[in-house]
């Protein structure tokens, strides 16, 4: 397993399949590559399944155990069933998606080998949820979410960015997965960093503290010391449902254990998802190249909160001077 010099080693990779999206989310950071909203892009410029795959392999050879597809959409991708089909059998993959194609695809995608999905939904009001994607998608989503129940990708994650415009909509969407079997809620920070407007940002710890006082009981996760909020369950600490609260911004704890390279759909390696001076390029992607690659993306790799980001004496945060004036060409 490859490690990087804080002793993490490289256990899981996210790729992104496109940048584009059928939706228009207000607080997208389309994996931290910039506004790339509007008319759809060609895809002359995403990786082609062979790339992925042949990523993949060589991921495989390191010991990476998970891979998760994401987009933009990646369900854009004709070929993500392909794609997963064609992952190696080691390593478990999953899938980051706004739902609007698992009706008719849910069944396609557990046969090609899917473990796991996470389906964006941030309101359960169609009207709040247009407000938010700038989408009419509310009704297939939710028959998304269903087909995905169906097809046996349980326990199906939701996952909610909180912020000023879906804070007041978070109890709905607790009670909703506590009284629905199959569902899971991950409540997601906004980062302001990537998305920019942070007047929109909420306080995270008031959102913990709220789902302490609702919670039967409380987890904490060795990953990323993630607490989790089992809501709703009878006496026998059955039934109910689980809510996981992602709280990376300002957080060094997030950034010492985490675990993942990314991948942008152009075959860039990101070793850290908020930064974007760290893009390096996987040539012709040939498996010597995407070798060399891999290793000093993760040899490079950095805590961005605690590390990369250092206090500046006022609570705020700054960049380490010992990052700054250092091209990756360098290296």
């Amino acid at each position: 397993m490859l490690e990087d010099e804080f002793g993490r080693g490289l256990r899981g990779v996210r790729i992104s399949l496109t940048d584009r999206c059928n939706f228009d989310c207000v607080y997208c950071h389309n994996e931290g590559l910039g506004d790339t909203r509007g008319p759809l892009e060609p895809q002359d410029d995403e990786m082609s399944a062979d790339d992925v795959v042949r990523f993949l392999e060589v991921c495989e050879e390191f010991g990476v155990e998970k891979a998760k597809f994401t987009g933009g959409e990646p369900m854009l991708r004709e070929d993500l069933e392909e794609i997963i089909e064609r992952t190696p059998d080691s390593i478990e993959t999953s899938l980051t998606t706004n739902g609007t194609f698992l009706p008719g695809r849910a069944e396609g995608l557990v046969e090609a080998g899917l473990s796991r999905v996470n389906v964006s939904q941030d309101a359960l009001d169609p009207e709040a949820f247009r407000e938010v994607t700038k989408s009419n998608g509310y009704d297939d989503v939710i028959e998304g979410v269903l087909a995905a129940v169906d097809a046996g990708l349980t326990p199906v994650k939701l996952n909610m960015v909180v912020f000023e415009h879906t804070a007041g909509y978070v109890p709905e969407m607790v009670e909703h997965v506590a009284e629905n079997d199959g569902l899971q809620l991950q409540l997601i920070e906004y980062m302001p960093e990537l998305a920019g407007r942070p007047e929109w940002a909420v306080e995270i710890d008031r959102v913990h503290g709220w789902l302490e006082e609702q919670a039967d009981r409380v987890e904490r996760r060795e990953m990323h010391g993630r607490r989790r909020y089992y809501v709703g369950e009878d006496e026998h600490g059955e039934g109910g449902g689980m809510v996981e609260v992602v709280d990376p911004v300002g957080n060094p704890d997030f950034c010492a254990n985490c675990e993942r390279v990314r991948v942008t759909h152009q075959g860039f390696l990101k070793g850290c998802l908020n930064r974007n001076d760290d893009l390096r390029p996987m040539g012709k992607m040939t498996k010597p190249e995407i070798r060399e690659a891999l290793r000093a993306t993760v040899a490079n790799r950095v805590p961005y909160y605690g590390e990369y980001m250092v206090r500046d004496g006022d609570g705020g945060w700054k960049v380490n001077e010992k990052y700054l004036g250092t091209p990756l060409a360098s290296d």
